[in-house]
């Protein structure tokens, strides 16, 4: 079993900056590639970037340029560093990670940008 917990959400006005952190316990052992996801206020359900176990990571082309991935493997621990926030990236955060064939996801984080 893998625990991921979620930090870094919150308000933050248009053209500002955040930065989530995701910390996963547990049966780490083995961990995998690791993602974020946003849910938004339509339920839509989006893939917003990827670090393989390796370090490798990619982000979607909706937020290229402005979202950086990061992976610390001794901390067991996934960054996302979101810059020049617009309206639309709103929505609940998720960590979610691979780990022995399985999906392990995060309670989610809520990030909420004010135009």
């Amino acid at each position: 079993q893998v625990h991921l917990v979620e930090s870094g959400g919150g308000l933050v006005q248009a053209g500002g900056s955040l930065r989530l952190s995701c910390a996963a316990s547990g049966s780490v052992f083995g961990l995998g590639a690791m993602h974020w996801f946003r849910q938004g206020p339509e339920n839509q359900r989006e893939l917003v970037a990827t670090a393989t176990s390796g370090g490798g990571t990619k982000v979607a082309d909706g937020v290229k340029g402005r979202f950086t991935m990061s992976r610390d493997n001794a901390k067991n621990t996934v960054y996302l560093q979101m810059n020049s926030l617009k309206s639309e990236d709103t929505g609940s955060y998720f960590c979610v990670a691979s780990a022995s064939g399985r999906y392990y996801w995060g309670q989610g984080i809520q990030v909420t940008v004010s135009s």
